[in-house]
């Protein structure tokens, strides 16, 4: 028998099946997640599929990330539609916020704009400029003025990461150590920018998915 667990994105959805002792990963496009699998053991994210039991996606974070606390860091996850933390100190659980609100603080604007302009996430490279994105659609205003006025695209969307990157970093309360979640592991851009701010541990995308394997062990 097999067991699957499910942290459903809006984008992508990663998955875990369990048999015996043997773990196995996937990610897949969300649009694909019904035809593949109408059921899970447990879910957490923004699912709709049949599941034993649904877990708060706040829970399966902190479940997932309890493996790597070495020291007190804050672990957060960045995806499409929202941003979220919690803080370990001493090993035990301290804060936490989630914000569901801002443009300016999640993937889907990246997305958005790597596929306006043809970019890949490969094509964006750290920038030291960045701009002060308060707001999501004030950061688009800004990168359309700079193309507009000869700015290649993949410096303008990099100077748009960047920001977007400080955002995360106030947002955590300026923690010094950052532990990341999800797709924005395999940013180059974003990483090597939120490094200007904090030290920072890529953890990859399937934490939310072990949490689930962990809560109540």
């Amino acid at each position: 028998m097999t067991d699957i667990y499910i942290d459903a994105g809006t984008t992508w959805t990663k998955i875990l099946e369990v048999k015996g002792d043997k773990k196995t990963y996937k990610t897949i496009k969300s649009g694909k997640l019904k035809d593949l699998y109408s059921d899970c053991k447990k879910a957490t994210g923004h699912t709709s599929i049949k599941t034993e039991k649904y877990v708060n996606e706040a829970v399966a974070l902190a479940m997932g990330a309890k493996k790597y606390l070495e020291k007190d860091c804050t672990v957060l996850d960045l995806g499409s539609r929202d941003i979220k933390w919690v803080k370990y100190q001493n090993g035990k659980f301290k804060d936490m916020d989630w914000n569901t609100a801002c443009a300016s603080a999640t993937g889907a604007t990246v997305e958005m704009l790597l596929k306006f302009y043809g970019l890949k996430t490969e094509d964006l490279e750290f920038t030291k400029e960045k701009y002060t994105i308060t707001c999501g659609i004030f950061g688009l205003e800004k990168i359309m003025d700079d193309v507009s006025h000869g700015l290649k695209a993949s410096v303008a969307v990099s100077k748009f990461v960047h920001g977007l990157a400080y955002n995360a970093y106030i947002f955590t309360k300026k923690s010094e150590n950052i532990c990341i979640s999800g797709g924005f592991c395999e940013n180059r851009c974003f990483m090597e920018s939120l490094k200007q701010y904090a030290n920072v541990i890529p953890l990859g995308r399937y934490v939310l998915v072990d949490g689930l394997l962990n809560e109540n062990q």
